[in-house]
């Protein structure tokens, strides 16, 4: 799969230590995670009832962030400096700085609640994601499906692996299916109208030429689904270097095709990110190109 916007996951080369990082990883996300899971109770009550101030706005008034996903993200910072002194930490609520160009140093990325409409709501569909990066690229990440207690993460060159709430390992692996018509597709939408507006047109352009569509909430899980074949693709605009670092390693990892963006671009910018089963890569992205999927959708 080839695209003149894509950059390899595996132009980056193995240092050695990636074990090491992944179970830093699968540390800090499965902490992560008990810590959401034991707060939901404690914020949100019956019919979506809330504590005073414990969900804002952010981008847009459907954009939410609650009082947790800002508790989550401090006890990574902070767990994150006890194991990994100096490592420089980008993170959706708290900020940070990602030097793409410096090869030699791990950036980590960090998204306390992916999926924190669902979260709200108590859908089961949202994770915390947890990603190591040099060069702008991952070299490690966990990801792990809070309500499921899964914990799906992966180390470059070391493969991918689900772990169930009974202790069960999978190795993860696309799915052989070898025709776009037969696929199963994850995509996402954006809170912006403008944005929402076209992915919505792009929804249907994709629809007829697939065998459905599906739009869970998290694109975390939704890199992860690819990985561990529950679908078959997934392509959405304008996600942060947060939302698909530790995913989009899982992926790889796991024989998927990706196009992504810089990890320094930021989401308004609208980039395209795609995972897809290796048998239908190349027949997936002709079809986006086709119907103009490939081009971003900024957020303005």
């Amino acid at each position: 799969m080839s695209d003149s916007t894509s950059d390899s996951l595996f132009s980056i080369v193995a240092r050695g230590d990636e074990a090491d990082l992944r179970r830093v990883a699968v540390d800090l996300a499965e902490t992560a995670a008990a810590h959401v899971r034991a707060r939901r109770p404690d914020v949100f009550g019956p019919a979506g009832t809330h504590a005073d101030g414990a969900v804002q706005a952010k981008s847009h008034a459907t954009d939410p962030v609650t009082i947790v996903d800002t508790e989550t993200e401090e006890l990574v910072r902070r767990l994150l400096a006890e194991q990994r002194p100096g490592d420089p930490i980008v993170g959706e609520e708290g900020g940070g700085s990602l030097d793409d160009t410096a090869a030699d140093t791990v950036h980590w990325v960090v998204d306390p609640i992916d999926g924190t409409v669902n979260f709200l709501y108590g859908i089961p569909g949202y994770a915390v994601s947890v990603a190591a990066l040099r060069g702008g690229r991952p070299v490690a990440g966990a990801v792990v499906d809070v309500e499921r207690a899964a914990t799906y993460s992966a180390g470059l060159g070391l493969g991918a692996l689900r772990v169930g709430a009974d202790g069960v390992v999978e190795h993860l692996r696309c799915t052989p299916v070898d025709t776009v018509s037969m696929s199963l597709v994850a995509t996402g939408f954006a809170y912006g109208r403008q944005r929402r507006t076209r992915q919505a047109e792009l929804v249907a352009q994709v629809l007829p030429h697939v065998r459905d569509i599906r739009r869970f909430g998290a694109g975390a899980l939704d890199l992860c689904h690819v990985a561990a074949g529950r679908v078959d693709a997934y392509y959405e605009h304008g996600l942060n270097a947060w939302d698909w670092g530790a995913g989009a390693l899982i992926a790889a990892e796991a024989g998927a095709q990706l196009i992504l963006p810089p990890a320094t671009a930021p989401g308004i910018d609208g980039d395209l990110v795609v995972a897809a089963a290796p048998g239908i890569a190349d027949e997936f992205m002709t079809l986006l190109r086709r119907v103009g999927a490939t081009e971003p959708i900024p957020d303005r």
